[in-house]
């Protein structure tokens, strides 16, 4: 082969090489582009509801009060060995006794999960006449996590792009009861935020529910009414996270899906994992009921109650496809 043609051979050799590197390089920065891109629009969610956590109370005919710590440890543990979160929704009732010492002692606790934790508060949090106000529990969150340094025990916060949360207080505090209640200047906040972030998809938690699961006059809403008419503003995707009934429910009506979360310490003693996607003109969510690894305290819990199947659910209540079409504003 004459050396002119060998060295004009080897260049080009040299060159379609160096091409195939770089479009080889350039392929792979789009598809990791559109991968990140992807993965942006996904939001993935644990919610866990009604733990009642105490350090010192034994069993009660339906609540495994003294296994308690081990239900919420072990849920911590199947959290942070599962995949990633985003974050960690506990939707009230977070301790049985509103003690300033249980709620400390429950923060430690949470404090165990690798992702970021957010909590409302619910009826066993607050204390009417003792040291457990709403602003003392927004003050014992905000001195162990840093991301529950709120200025109002409701709140919002946007956790990717096109997402928002919105956390309510439905405690009411001034009488004894389980009902709840949204006050007129939450309405108003809720309205203005709503209002604000109209493109997004809202991520609503509250510890009394929306929509109840079951009929429980001593548990709803008291101005339910007044709190969906506020909601029926935003055309576009709202899921409800919620609890107090201690059932596991999924419903969907329009464009608002409600998952109930089951309780922690009570049968199924369960939690849930959320997975949402956004896409410019739907919204999917699964959704999926984990059960403790605590198979022993489980089954306890189990012959402990009547009516296990009202709190336990269908298969339909526990896991679940939804779509939500999304209105282009």
């Amino acid at each position: 082969m004459p050396k002119e043609s060998y060295k004009k051979k080897k260049k080009e050799s040299f060159f379609t090489k160096f091409v195939n590197f770089v479009l080889t390089i350039v392929v792979a920065c789009l598809i990791g582009s559109q991968m990140s891109s992807a993965a942006n629009h996904n939001l993935r969610i644990a919610q866990v509801s009604d733990a009642h956590f105490s350090s010192y109370e034994d069993n009660t005919s339906y609540k495994m009060l003294k296994n308690s710590g081990e239900l919420l440890d072990d849920t911590i543990t199947q959290i942070n060995t599962s995949g990633a979160y985003d974050f960690v929704m506990f939707t009230g009732d977070l301790i049985n006794k509103p003690k300033v010492s249980e709620l400390e002692a429950f923060t430690k606790h949470a404090n165990k999960l690798i992702y970021p934790w957010y909590a409302v508060d619910g009826n066993h949090d607050i204390c009417i006449d003792g040291p457990l106000t709403k602003a003392k529990f927004l003050s014992v969150l905000g001195d162990n996590n840093e991301r529950m340094k709120q200025k109002n025990i409701y709140y919002s916060f946007t956790p990717k792009r096109g997402y928002r949360v919105i956390c309510l207080d439905s405690i009411i505090d001034y009488k004894i009861t389980t009902n709840g209640r949204i006050s007129k200047e939450q309405l108003d906040w809720l309205k203005e935020e709503l209002k604000k972030y109209k493109k997004e998809t809202i991520i609503l938690c509250t510890h009394v529910p929306i929509t109840e699961p079951y009929s429980s006059s001593s548990h709803k809403m008291e101005n339910e009414y007044e709190l969906k008419k506020v909601l029926k503003a935003h055309t576009n995707p709202i899921i409800v996270l919620q609890g107090h009934y201690h059932a596991a429910r999924l419903i969907q009506n329009d464009n608002m899906l409600i998952i109930a979360c089951p309780s922690l310490v009570s049968y199924p003693n369960a939690f849930r994992v959320i997975n949402i996607n956004s896409t410019k003109n739907k919204v999917k969510i699964d959704v999926f009921l984990k059960e403790t690894n605590l198979k022993e305290v489980q089954t306890h819990a189990r012959v402990r109650l009547m009516g296990t199947q009202l709190l336990y659910g269908e298969e339909s209540d526990r896991n679940g496809s939804f779509e939500i079409r999304r209105e282009d504003i």
